[in-house]
């Protein structure tokens, strides 16, 4: 990955159709772009229409700053490839330009996971996040690893790699309706002082009272080990 223009691939087992359409939609990039908030629906407008230029032809995308997205086939598959804009493009973004990478990376990895897995479902997320100033490490805290079975914050769940990057990971969860757990740490840096911690869990099915259980249950559990979380 070049540090100038990083080029993140994915490869999605469906055809390019279907993805296309999942990076087309609103309704289903509410499926898996970022997690639940207020302020989704602006954000999904604002990254994937206001400020986009398609090409349906070549199927590619170029988003806000220079940011393109193409997608070509790949067997069966799609392989999806998105190329950042170098930075200084937005001399006002590039403060954020790691942290757009790293959204990014998390974004892709949940689009395959809605695409192949859960096509069309609705999600309910959990998103929780604070400070590291000890450095540790989430997802071995968290005993994350092989596939396997794990005591995951008070609940036995069976789970298996997805993805591996180098500041976060993933893994589907058989609990939560077939769910995906995204967690990301990193030590104090010149960038963030405090280090950072996050956890997003994509959830398929949950009744209110089940989702918030798991929220109270992984915020105790993280501000246990990590100090406060933020409200």
């Amino acid at each position: 990955m070049n540090d100038e223009t990083p080029r993140i691939e994915v490869t999605i087992a469906a055809p390019v159709d279907a993805v296309w359409h999942a990076l087309r939609d609103k309704e289903t990039i509410r499926h898996w772009h970022g997690w639940e908030f207020d302020g989704l629906d602006d954000e999904i407008d604002l990254i994937y229409f206001d400020h986009m230029t398609e090409d349906p032809a070549a199927r590619t995308l170029s988003v806000q700053e220079g940011d393109v997205i193409r997608l070509e086939p790949d067997g069966d598959g799609t392989r999806v490839t998105l190329t950042r804009a170098p930075r200084g493009v937005n001399p006002d973004w590039d403060a954020y330009y790691d942290d757009i990478t790293e959204g990014w990376i998390t974004f892709l990895h949940q689009l395959r996971f809605a695409v192949e897995r859960q096509p069309g479902v609705p999600r309910r997320t959990v998103f929780l996040s604070g400070h590291n100033k000890a450095g540790r490490d989430l997802a071995r805290d968290l005993g994350l690893g092989a596939a396997g079975t794990v005591d995951l914050v008070g609940e036995k769940v069976t789970t298996e790699p997805w993805y591996r990057a180098e500041h976060q990971s993933g893994v589907t969860v058989d609990a939560w309706g077939g769910g995906l757990l995204v967690v990301a740490s990193s030590g104090p840096g010149e960038a963030k002082p405090d280090g950072v911690v996050m956890a997003i869990l994509s959830t398929y099915g949950l009744s209110d009272d089940e989702l918030a259980d798991l929220t109270n249950r992984w915020r105790a559990w993280l501000t246990e080990r990590y100090g406060p979380l933020p409200e």
